[in-house]
Order: structure tokens, then C-alpha cells, then sequence
């Protein structure tokens, strides 16, 4: 059983400014709102107000901030329904909410998670009462952790990442860090790194599962789509950039210009991180004499498009399944990368810029095997991307170093569901 421990003066004053921010909480939801990044019809569950009942029996609450920690933890959580427990699953974010509906297995309910104010967060632990509380990655909210301490609710932090510039910034607040992590009662950390600066900071268990984004499927594909959206390009060579970030799209416009004059008749199709930059992108190809299409306002590229912008949600499965090549966005600007798993199972071979901290591990493997590639800037990427679909066989081998090296570093699912076990059995003796 867990003991009320006594809050540093950090968090303390944490407390106290947070509960004093609420107060803006109305007007701050409503920015976001314009801006496009939050749901105007699901504002109170920010404010920890449920939209739907509380299902009967053993409730799992499993949480991730946005589409990467909810699309790695969707395979937990259909192993978690196959076993009948009722799942809860929140995030934070507008796109993730959509992946959720899209991915999430049948009867689980989602939520978008409560701001870390004490007052929304016991709101919403009153109502939910979950019996055990899966976080993904590094979702340390301290609100979220004292209250679930006060109610003694088993908290399991998975797939747990901790930067070395994350645990730099707790490491100035060593009383704080601690604070928290002796609330989780277990932490199940991707690397033997992230173990390390997990035990550092004060978490008490820790035990090394892998990283579940590599047990996660690759994404579907509608048939339909993808049989509209073949016959729109024909026989046209397609280069995809994915998840791209500010700065990045007028790279790959120049990469596309320097291939062009080797490639006339090359498409590339960009897909933004954030799709609500759809239309900026269209903007900026259409300023610098491009054609350009809009997937978000169904358009299809037309035989003199040299841009096709995929500003939709949950569709990256259909492009990675026609791209020989992805620039995968995020590594280019000092964001520190994103995911590539999803574009080496299908089969697309991945080059990246130099910024990939974030994905530090996989990066590291796959180019260390040569099932990624990296590029310095536009002219390195357009001689690459060249390189690779002129030669068939040298993309052939990527693609297959890839998929062995995604093979190798599996069975994190399986490491995750093992050490929960015991929490499992727990929660279902309570409602015996």
C-alpha cells in the first residue's frame, strides 16, 4: 500500500499556481480552440468532466499524450480487451483523439486526459475510480501522481523514455523527481539508458521491456484508397516526406526541384506532422510555381501536380505503402525526430537529418545496419533519394536490413504484459 509522503516545496508551489491557472483554463481552451487543436464539443473533459459513463468491473486507465505513446500502446490495450477488462484511454491532443477513434480496439472509451489542476483531476478520478493506471513514456503530471498516490491506485509507467535533457532539467529539482517517481510503482523503461536515469532520479522499481513501438502492426490502408489514389499517379515515381515540421517543407520543395530535373515527371507528396499546416504548405508550393493538391480538400493529384499535400489523419499507411522512399520529418530543425518504424515495415526506406535524439535507439540500429540513411540537407536528400529509386537493388537491401533490424528488436509487448501480470490478477481477485 502506498503512504502519503509530503510534498517538496516545488511542487507545493506547483500546486498552488496550477489551481490558480484554472481560472484561465476558459480562455486558454478557447485559443486552442481557433487554433484548431482542440475538440469545441469536448472542452469539459479538459476540465475533467466525463461525456460518458463509467463501465461496470475492472476499469484500466492507460494514457498517452499524442498519436506517437496512443499508437504504441494500441496493441497493449487490444491484448488488455481480449482478456475482458475495461479500458479507459486518454490523450492530450486533437490528431491523437482521431487516431484513437480510428485504431483503438472495440468498447474502449476514450477521453482527452484532464489538465493537471487538482481540482479537474480529482473530478475525474471520482467518476473513473480506474483500478489501475497505465502511463506511456514520460507522463509525469504531478497533480495526476499526488492525487493518485492520496487513492492508493496502482500507477505503471510503460514504454517509460527519459532524454538525457529531461533528466538534466529534473536533476536540478532532485527532491521533486523523486517526489514523483516513488509514486509510480513501477516503471518499465525502453532502454537500459532510460533504466538508468529512471533509478537516478528516484524511481524505486525499474525494469528494462524495450520499446513497444516496435510491436506495433504497421497502419491499415483503405482498399479503396488506395486503388483511387494509384490510378490518379500511374506509373509517376513518388517520394514522400513524412511528419514534417516548420522549416522542413521548403527543404524538401528544393530536394524536389533538384530531383525534378533528373526525375521530370517525380511527385512528392507531404505529409505535416501537424495537418492543420495543410493549406500554409499548399501556399507555399503554389508561391514558388509549383502545382500543388490538398488531400484535405479531396483533392488528387493531377498529372502536372508536383506536390500532393496529406494533411488528413491516420492515412500514412497508404503512402508509405507507395513510397520507395521516405524523408521522415522532425530531423531536419532541432525537434529530435520522429517515429520511423511505421515506413520500414512497409517497405519504404527511410532517411532522416541529423536531429533524431528522440528515437536515439532505433536510428542508432537501423543505420548502423543500413536500413536508414542519413542526409545532411536538400542537396544530400535529393542524391539519395535519386540513388535509391534508379536502383532497385540497393533499395531492395535497405528494405530488407530494416525489416531484419525491426525483428531483432521485438518482444517488448510481451516484457510489458509479464511484468503487469500481477496488477492484473489483483485487480480482478477485488471484484471476485
Amino acid at each position: 500500500m502506498k503512504k502519503s509522503r509530503a510534498l517538496p516545496v516545488a511542487l507545493r508551489l506547483y500546486r498552488g499556481a496550477s489551481s490558480a491557472a484554472a481560472l484561465l483554463t476558459p480562455a486558454w481552451l478557447s485559443y486552442r480552440v481557433r487554433k484548431g487543436k482542440e475538440d469545441p464539443e469536448r472542452l469539459a473533459e479538459r476540465r475533467g468532466r466525463a461525456s460518458a459513463e463509467r463501465p461496470e468491473g475492472p476499469l484500466i486507465w492507460v494514457h498517452g499524450a499524442s498519436v506517437g505513446e496512443i499508437s504504441c500502446v494500441l496493441p497493449l490495450i487490444e491484448n488488455l480487451r481480449g482478456r475482458g477488462y475495461e479500458v479507459l484511454l486518454t490523450s492530450g491532443t486533437l490528431t491523437s483523439s482521431k487516431v484513437a477513434a480510428h485504431r483503438a480496439a472495440d468498447g474502449v472509451i476514450h477521453q482527452f486526459c484532464p489538465l493537471d489542476a487538482a481540482s479537474f483531476v480529482r473530478r475525474f478520478l471520482d467518476h473513473w475510480r480506474p483500478d489501475l493506471v497505465l502511463l506511456a513514456e514520460s507522463e509525469l503530471w504531478p497533480n495526476l501522481l499526488t492525487e493518485l498516490s492520496r487513492r492508493e491506485t496502482p500507477v505503471v509507467l510503460v514504454n517509460g523514455r527519459l532524454s538525457t535533457r529531461s533528466a538534466q532539467r529534473w536533476a536540478k529539482l532532485p527532491a521533486s523527481a523523486r517526489a514523483l517517481l516513488s509514486r509510480v510503482d513501477l516503471c518499465l523503461a525502453q532502454t537500459d539508458e532510460d533504466g538508468q536515469r529512471f533509478r537516478a532520479l528516484g524511481s524505486e522499481r525499474v525494469e528494462v521491456c524495450g520499446n513497444l513501438k516496435f510491436d506495433v502492426p504497421p497502419p491499415a490502408a483503405d482498399p479503396a484508397d488506395f486503388a483511387e489514389f494509384t490510378e490518379a499517379i500511374g506509373n509517376r515515381p513518388l517520394l514522400l516526406a513524412a511528419s514534417t515540421h516548420p522549416g522542413e517543407d521548403e527543404m524538401v520543395m528544393e530536394a524536389h526541384a533538384l530531383l525534378a530535373e533528373q526525375i521530370p515527371d517525380l511527385l512528392t507528396v507531404i505529409a505535416p506532422r501537424h495537418p492543420e499546416r495543410g493549406s500554409a504548405i499548399v501556399a507555399k508550393a503554389e508561391a514558388g510555381g509549383w502545382a500543388a493538391a490538398q488531400r484535405g480538400h479531396d483533392e488528387l493529384p493531377a498529372p502536372d501536380a508536383d506536390f500532393y499535400v496529406a494533411d488528413t489523419v491516420g492515412e500514412l499507411g497508404l503512402f508509405y505503402r507507395l513510397a520507395p522512399v521516405t524523408f521522415i520529418g522532425g530531423s531536419m530543425v532541432p525537434h529530435g525526430g520522429q517515429n520511423p518504424i511505421e515506413a520500414v515495415k512497409l517497405g519504404s526506406v527511410v532517411l532522416h537529418g541529423p536531429h533524431v535524439e528522440n528515437f536515439a535507439e532505433i536510428y542508432t540500429h537501423l543505420d548502423t545496419h543500413y536500413g536508414a540513411l542519413p542526409v545532411r540537407d536538400a542537396a544530400t536528400l535529393a542524391r539519395t533519394a535519386f540513388a535509391l529509386m534508379r536502383d532497385p537493388d540497393l533499395r531492395a537491401q535497405a528494405v530488407a536490413q530494416g525489416l531484419k533490424t525491426m525483428e531483432a528488436l521485438g518482444g517488448a509487448l510481451e516484457h510489458t504484459l509479464r511484468a503487469i501480470e500481477p496488477y492484473l490478477i489483483h485487480i480482478r481477485l477485488q471484484y471476485r
